[in-house]
């Protein structure tokens, strides 16, 4: 038995087992490029358990619907390898296993007390991490990292992870002291560089945002296709927030579409960013016939409801309208199968919220809302972060001044202000809301204000 850089058990006699399994960890908690490496430790040991398992998440990772079929092979090799193992592999194993077979809750579970009992397993909490954002559960995020924290402070990547959990529990200046402290620790953090444009983000700090990402983006090149794309989304709001839109398109262009189109990550990051886009009156040309061309693929997967909402309104925007109802009609079909653990979130809040969305997509208005009152505050139960739930909020706002409530549009501009009074084209939305209201007084004294925030 050989120990890994983390100083735990790995039940193999294959140094280059054990090397390999070193760098898949390192390069999965860096969002690196070589994780596969992690193949080449089968080969070398075909028998350990651990390994096949690591192997099998990172097909799991693909998060399309050929994922469980690619991953099944090695999770088999890693189960029959189980008999003489330490708990900690054993645990894994059992957790990769209820992934690849949707039941989550199972998996939480495993890494949970794999946690509990085996603190430095890191690549264990970001699985665990993982799977609980998915759920929407922050709290569990952080928990999951306060736990194991203290015996892995040596390592920067947990830092960023602990910026992470307390950022989506909007603890925003903890958060932010511990994701600096890991740029500190290691330059190259990109989970980190991202857990502090999400505080920037909420905060208002556009400025500061902006300098931050594009003093750290040389060191994203070498990043997966999920991590580069994504924190060059994140540079992209903040251009945004800026009223600077050209930019932010100019950015989907060159950074955030195109490293690897067939990937999920980097079609929500396209779908997202082009929805942002035209409910800021952007006009985004043919855009979304590309990104449809790469989403009609998957109206039946169904791999989180965070993930299918957008892939509805994509396939909507682009006028895909059999896609559309073969999509609706497969997710009718799933959601009323689904586990009771995410029974829930899929026939209470996604099946609506697409329905939803498909309205507003199309330009019914008054059906987008319809569909959307019930549900648009809890769109947490969906998975995603604050940052990109966001975009759910900015639509309903949309819907209700678009169906005549602009007092009540008016409220939530109005509490979305105090938290960032310092981004502008809030301001122009709530002037826009003021006058739907009758009220010409606040809207052109909001106007003032979003001009001189503008200058």
């Amino acid at each position: 038995m050989l120990q890994d850089a983390q100083g735990l058990d790995v039940s193999t006699n294959s140094p280059e087992t054990v090397a390999a399994i070193d760098t898949f960890v390192d390069q999965f908690l860096g969002y690196g490029l070589h994780a596969d490496a992690i193949l080449k430790g089968v080969e070398a040991d075909p028998d350990c358990a651990i390994a096949n398992a690591y192997a099998a998440a990172l097909y799991m990772f693909l998060e399309n619907a050929e994922a469980p079929q690619l991953a099944r092979p090695y999770l088999e090799k890693a189960l029959a390898g189980c008999d003489d193992v330490t708990e900690r592999e054993r645990m894994n194993v059992e957790a990769v296993a209820a992934w690849v077979d949707g039941r989550f809750d199972d998996a939480i579970r495993c890494h949970e007390e794999i946690a509990e009992h085996c603190p430095r397993d890191i690549c264990s909490v970001k699985f665990g991490q993982y799977h609980l954002f998915n759920r929407g559960d922050s709290e569990g995020m952080l928990r999951l990292a306060e736990m194991t924290f203290m015996a892995n402070d040596d390592n920067p990547y947990m830092h960023g992870m602990l910026a992470f959990g307390l950022e989506q529990c909007h603890r925003l200046d903890e958060a932010e002291a511990a994701a600096r402290t890991a740029t500190e620790m290691q330059r190259r953090e990109p989970w980190a560089h991202h857990a502090v444009a999400h505080v920037m983000i909420t905060q208002g700090r556009t400025d500061e945002g902006i300098a931050w990402m594009e003093s750290l983006s040389d060191t994203w090149e070498d990043c997966n296709s999920f991590m580069i794309t994504h924190n060059w989304w994140h540079l992209a709001l903040f251009y945004m927030d800026k009223g600077v839109n050209a930019k932010a398109l100019e950015l989907y262009d060159s950074r955030v579409w195109g490293v690897w189109k067939e990937y999920s990550q980097d079609q929500i990051g396209a779908i997202s960013l082009l929805w942002r886009l035209e409910l800021a009156g952007c006009d985004v040309g043919d855009r979304w016939q590309d990104v449809a061309d790469y989403v009609q693929v998957r109206t039946k997967e169904h791999i989180e409801p965070f993930l299918d909402l957008q892939y509805i309104y994509c396939l909507a925007r682009a006028g895909r309208a059999d896609k559309v109802d073969e999509m609706l009609t497969s997710m009718r079909t799933f959601a009323g199968g689904a586990s009771s653990f995410v029974a829930t979130a899929w026939r209470e809040v996604a099946l609506p919220a697409a329905e939803g969305f498909v309205a507003y997509a199309n330009g019914d208005i008054a059906a987008a809302r319809h569909k959307l009152e019930s549900v648009h505050n809890r769109m947490q139960e969906i998975g995603g972060s604050h940052a990109q739930r966001d975009l759910f909020d900015q639509t309903w706002i949309n819907v209700l001044m678009r169906t005549g409530s602009c007092g009540e549009a008016a409220a939530i501009l109005e509490d979305r202000i105090a938290f960032r009074p310092s981004v502008a084209p809030p301001y122009e939305q709530l002037a826009d809301a003021y006058a739907g209201a009758g009220d010409a007084a606040k809207a052109e004294a909001v106007r003032a204000r979003a001009a001189e925030l503008a200058a």
